[in-house]
């Protein structure tokens, strides 16, 4: 048991430095296009980087929460995409746990990975289908460079849910579309 515990806390620790490697190679592109919407960006990223900090230590954090952050997310990722970006989401009425940060690394590599232009917008969809949280994008694939990448998100996630779910996280993909589908946890009454 501890051997268990000493590795969900290991994959833990690994959420941080990923998301602030990923938030700052964001912010190294938008400083050179535009400063003022960089420094809208930094301000919205301490808010951001907030919640990294204050979920770190917890196995699990109910949707709602989770879905907060995600907004705020969303609002850093607007300001560098615009129109180009379309997302939408549909959990308003749905009560699960999740693992901190779990949706908000989905997006980041749905962004991350894709072309979005406006030619090519990205759609992002998250819902409920089966007892899956799912998020799913049109493939637009693109190269991501050495360096751009830590490699760390969804292989995280998937070990993540090994210890907090029987069932497994589900990826799937085709030419068009990119799913991963993410168990619902019953949240814990206290």
């Amino acid at each position: 048991a501890q051997v268990r515990e000493g590795e969900l806390k290991m994959l833990r620790s690994q959420i941080n430095p990923h998301f602030l490697f990923n938030s700052l190679n964001a912010l190294t592109n938008l400083v050179y296009e535009d400063q003022d919407r960089a420094a809208k960006f930094i301000k919205q990223l301490s808010e951001v980087y907030r919640y990294v900090l204050d979920t770190q230590p917890r196995e699990v954090v109910s949707l709602q929460e989770e879905l907060a952050f995600l907004k705020s997310y969303l609002f850093l990722q607007q300001i560098r995409f615009g129109d180009k970006l379309q997302v939408s989401v549909e959990l308003d009425h749905v009560q699960s746990d999740v693992a901190p940060l779990v949706l908000q690394i989905l997006v980041e590599n749905a962004i991350k990975h894709n072309t979005i232009s406006t030619a090519y917008p990205l759609h992002i969809r998250l819902g409920v289908e089966d007892g899956y949280l799912v998020v799913s994008n049109n493939r637009q694939q693109r190269q991501v460079l050495p360096g751009d990448s830590t490699g760390l998100g969804l292989a995280n996630i998937i070990r993540r849910y090994e210890f907090i779910s029987s069932r497994p996280v589900v990826v799937e993909q085709s030419e068009q579309q990119f799913t991963v589908r993410i168990p619902v946890i019953q949240p814990h009454t206290p």
